[in-house]
C-alpha cells in the first residue's frame, strides 16, 4: 500500500468524522516514508508528523485504484508515475478497477469499471488517503492518531521485533526468547502480546504453535529457549513466504499438485485454524477450538502436548 502513496501529496479526509481533526492536519501533505511493524503503521509526512495506525483485530485497509499487487509478479511496480485522475471523472484505463482489502483477511474484488473517481466510501471510513490515482480508506481500527516524531518513536519502542524490519533477526529472536520464557503466562497468549512480538495474528499463532508440537496453554517459563528459537525462526520463514505470495499457506507436506490446490482453495491451506471439528491432518483427532484472552484458539489436544 504504501509503495503507492509515498513521495505524492495527499488529500486526507475523515468521511466518519471522527479524525476530522487529524486529516485536517495531513491534508495536502506529502507522506515521505511508512514502515508497517506488526500491524502498526508509522507514515511519516513532511511536516515530520506521524501517522500512527493500529489495526487491531477488525481494522482493515480498502485499496482502490492502481493498486500495486501482492504476490509475485508485479509487486515492485508503482503507480508513482501513473496520471492523476479529476475528481468525479468516469475511470478507464487509469486508475485499474479493482478493490484490494487488506486486514486479518485479504481479498481483491473488482469494481464497476463505470464507477466515478474517487469511489465514494462504503460504511465508516476513519480515514482516507487519496493520491490522485490510489484511494486509501481505513476502517474500524483499535488506534489512528496524528503524533510528533518523539511521541510515534516511544510507541515503536514498546513494539516487540517483527522479522520483517529487524536488522538482524537472530538478535531479535533472542529478545523474543527472552520475554517468552522468563513470564509464567501462556505462550498462546504471550505470542499475540504485541510487546513480546509484534505482527503475529491468529492464523499464525495456531499454526506455528502446531508446527511446533507446542501446547498453547503452557507457561513462557516451561518452554525450552530452543523451541522459542525455533518458532520465532519459523514465523520468519512463513512471513517471508506470505509476503512472497501475498497469503498465508502454512503446511509443509504439500507437493506441487496439493499447493496449487491450496493456493485456489483456502481451506487446504493451514494445519488447524479454522478447521474446529475436523480431523487433525497428522493423527485424525478432532481439531479442539478453545478461547484464550477473548480470542479463539485451534489446537489439536493429541499433536500438541
Amino acid at each position: 500500500m504504501t509503495l503507492d502513496l509515498v513521495g505524492r501529496p495527499l488529500a486526507v479526509s475523515s468521511p466518519q468524522g471522527r479524525f476530522a481533526a487529524g486529516a485536517a492536519r495531513l491534508d495536502g501533505r506529502t507522506m515521505t516514508s511508512a514502515t508497517a511493524v506488526g500491524k502498526q503503521l508509522f507514515a511519516t509526512f513532511d511536516t515530520g508528523e506521524v501517522l500512527r495506525v493500529h489495526l487491531g483485530l477488525y481494522g482493515a485497509w480498502d485499496l482502490y485504484g492502481d493498486v500495486s499487487p501482492l504476490g509475485d509478479g508485479a509487486r515492485a511496480r508503482s503507480s508513482l508515475g501513473a496520471p492523476r485522475v479529476r475528481p468525479g471523472a468516469v475511470m478507464d484505463a487509469q486508475p485499474s478497477t479493482r478493490r484490494l482489502r487488506m486486514g486479518e483477511g485479504e481479498s481483491e474484488v473488482a469494481v464497476d469499471a463505470g464507477a466515478t473517481w474517487p469511489p465514494p466510501p462504503i460504511g465508516q471510513v476513519r480515514v482516507r488517503l487519496d493520491s490522485g490515482s490510489v484511494v486509501a480508506d481505513l476502517r474500524g481500527p483499535t488506534a489512528c492518531e496524528v503524533l510528533t516524531a518523539d511521541e510515534a518513536a516511544l510507541v515503536r519502542d514498546r513494539l516487540g521485533p517483527d522479522p520483517l524490519v529487524v536488522e538482524d533477526v537472530d538478535t531479535a529472536g533472542e529478545v523474543v526468547v527472552d520475554r517468552v520464557t522468563r513470564r509464567n503466562v501462556a505462550v498462546g497468549q504471550l505470542l499475540m502480546d504485541q510487546a513480546v512480538v509484534a505482527g503475529i495474528g491468529n492464523i499464525y499463532r495456531a499454526e506455528l504453535l502446531f508446527r511446533a508440537r507446542l501446547d498453547p496453554w503452557t507457561p513462557g517459563r516451561r518452554v525450552p529457549a530452543d523451541v522459542v528459537r525455533a518458532v520465532w525462526r519459523d514465523w520468519t520463514g512463513l512471513l517471508a513466504d506470505g509476503v512472497r505470495d501475498g497469503m498465508i499457506l502454512t503446511r509443509e507436506d504439500l507437493d506441487a499438485a496439493g499447493r496449487a490446490a491450496a493456493v485456489a482453495d483456502p481451506t487446504l491451506r493451514h494445519w488447524v485454524y479454522g478447521r474446529a471439528g475436523q480431523p487433525c491432518r497428522v493423527c485424525g483427532t478432532p481439531v479442539r477450538v478453545e478461547e484464550m484472552a477473548t480470542r479463539k484458539l485451534y489446537r489439536c489436544p493429541v499433536c500438541q502436548v
